[in-house]
């Protein structure tokens, strides 16, 4: 049994990881946020220890470390903010512990290159949530793909998952620390995609807004339209309810891959816990894409050649 420490515990995602590390059998022993509330702790581990300040939560596990002969929690598993991603991972391997990440590991790509560095010098080692490579509609589909060895796959990638007006007030909001749209809710998509069909050749933008983003690009085995979203106006043209939307259609066949997408954090940690898992190289393409996007001047499209939610 593996012991952990988690930082963010207040935050979104921080139950999944809870549930993760309960359901593959380890122990939480100590968890931060600036938030207190952590009421979710109750229902995993109400016997871990919970700091508000950084400070006391960095001699708490230094304390377990000295206490223990130079060994102290297994792993740190990191929920904060997109923009404190990188120290956090330092921290926790600089404490002698692996770090398992949420996306994105870091925003900028050359932040990657300063983790390794980190990784060498400590021998511990960075894991990230990629849970959509162990999705089975998408295994099944990349296992399709690669036995058909066809490379002018037409593919449409849509993602709206609605926000409120406290989206924009909060971190997240804030593009130099979520990194935008794309980054914050649509990591996993654009390494799904590269998993999928290969790396990429060329890369457009085509709308770019604060709460919504699309483009096109070409990788080696598709053409990929994509378009992501926060804004609850683009399911009511649609014709949807107020809930999220994902769709990603391959030569006009609709994949489903909604279904388990709450389960496959268990996925990710069994997978990193058993000697697996994604490390910094496995995600470097997608944050170097993303800080490309985020960059890539607009270029206006025929609407032949755009995402069919680009509304006019």
């Amino acid at each position: 049994m593996a012991d952990f420490a988690l930082i963010g515990a207040a935050g979104y995602i921080a139950p999944r990881h809870m549930q993760a590390i309960s359901e593959t059998g380890n122990n939480l022993v100590a968890a931060l946020d600036t938030s207190d509330s952590v009421g979710v702790l109750d229902g995993y581990f109400p016997d871990a220890h919970f700091f508000t300040e950084f400070e006391r939560f960095d001699r708490h596990l230094d304390k377990l470390r000295r206490k223990n002969d130079g060994h102290g929690v297994d792993y740190v598993s990191i929920c904060s903010p997109n923009y404190l991603h990188d120290a956090h991972v330092r921290f926790a391997l600089r404490s002698g512990a692996h770090a398992i990440c949420e996306k994105p590991l870091v925003i900028n790509p050359w932040n990657l290159d300063g983790l390794a560095e980190v990784e060498q010098d400590t021998g511990k080692r960075v894991k990230c949530i990629l849970q959509l490579r162990l999705h089975p509609s998408l295994i099944a589909l990349k296992q399709k793909i690669e036995a058909a060895n066809k490379r002018d796959h037409e593919v449409e990638l849509s993602y709206i998952t609605p926000r409120g007006l406290w989206y924009h007030a909060s971190w997240k909001g804030n593009e130099e620390k979520s990194g935008g749209v794309a980054t914050n809710i649509g990591v996993h998509f654009f390494d799904m995609l590269m998993w999928l069909f290969g790396s990429v050749e060329h890369s457009t933008v085509q709308l770019r807004e604060n709460n919504k983003i699309a483009g096109v690009m070409q990788c080696e085995r598709a053409r990929i339209h994509w378009y992501l979203s926060v804004d609850a106006k683009d399911l009511e043209r649609m014709g949807k309810e107020r809930k999220p939307y994902r769709s990603i259609k391959v030569d006009g066949e609709e994949i489903e891959f909604s279904n388990v997408f709450r389960d496959l954090h268990t996925e990710s940690y069994a997978h990193i816990l058993n000697e697996g898992g994604y490390g910094i190289e496995d995600v470097r393409p997608s944050i170097e894409l993303l800080h490309s996007v985020r960059h890539t001047p607009i270029e206006v499209a025929q609407v032949s050649n755009r995402h069919p939610l680009i509304f006019a």
